[in-house]
């Protein structure tokens, strides 16, 4: 029998995200040696990443760094809430997050074609796949820029990492109404900044729906413009972060509140794990 301890199993497991199982056989292979067992593990995994492919990678973490006037979000997906939190997974986010602010990546695929330490980011993100045994999957990359830049990250179980992630740009204005707007969008998940960035096809679609439904419900036929009319500014205060009510003080809107601290909102991300 290896000689190991369970005190090595759960080390290795920690380092590495492997399953139980896999540590075992891992160690049990490597004749207790834990170094052998995370590289046994590691080729083992790299066997399995095609397979890993079509697999959901719907767990993860949402990470931001903000420089200035400068802001990077970056979404990092993994299979279990498990792997999520552990140590290496997070240490992984770290660099990733940290590689997207120095070559200023906008997006997954400029990001991941980047070069690290002489290896491409998907090598990398490869390497972690085989090493963890999960899918791992860089998901979305933002980068915001703005006379000021607040980032908010919300944890939606205090075991796991963040999970909501935002990023706001403001011109004027101080930073504590920048951060309760960058709050404010973490819990109401607004779509677009203004409603001109609303596709004028979704808009007529809603007013259709608002207008068969109005008919559909026997409202009489002067108050449909009425009706269709405040259902479809319903569905702008839903989905426009400026229409929307605001979470404090829902009296206002978040355009108020932006002009109220002296402040214009020009542009925002929101990220949530998996969606």
């Amino acid at each position: 029998m290896a000689n190991y301890t369970a005190a090595d199993i759960k080390a290795l497991r920690e380092s590495t995200g492997a399953g139980m199982m896999d540590v075992k056989k891992a160690l049990d292979e490597a004749e207790g040696d834990a170094t052998k067992a995370t590289e046994i593990l590691r080729v083992k995994g790299l066997k399995g990443v095609t397979k890993r492919e079509g697999r959901s990678a719907s767990n993860g973490l949402v990470a931001a760094h903000v420089d200035g006037n400068v802001g990077t979000l970056v979404e990092i997906n993994c299979e279990t809430d498990f792997v999520a939190k552990g140590e290496r997974f997070v240490e992984l986010a770290d660099k990733v997050l940290a590689q997207a602010v120095t070559t200023g990546a906008a997006d997954a695929e400029a990001l991941l074609a980047s070069d690290l330490d002489g290896k491409s980011v998907q090598a990398v993100i490869d390497e972690a796949n085989a090493t963890i045994g999960e899918k791992i999957e860089i998901r979305r990359v933002a980068r915001l820029e703005g006379d000021q830049v607040v980032s908010y990250l919300h944890k939606t179980s205090p075991d796991l990492p963040a999970q909501i992630g935002v990023l706001v740009a403001t011109a004027g204005g101080d930073e504590q109404t920048a951060r309760d707007i960058a709050m404010h969008i973490a819990a109401f998940s607004p779509t677009v900044l203004t409603r001109d960035e609303v596709d004028a096809d979704t808009v007529a679609n809603e007013r259709r729906i608002a207008e068969e439904t109005a008919r559909e419900e026997g409202k009489p036929e002067q108050a449909l413009p009425k009706i269709v009319e405040g259902r479809v500014n319903g569905f702008f205060k839903e989905n426009v972060l400026l229409d929307q009510p605001f979470a404090k003080d829902p009296k206002k809107s978040v355009a108020q509140v932006a002009k109220d601290g002296g402040a214009e909102v020009t542009a925002f991300a929101r990220f949530k794990v998996g969606i």
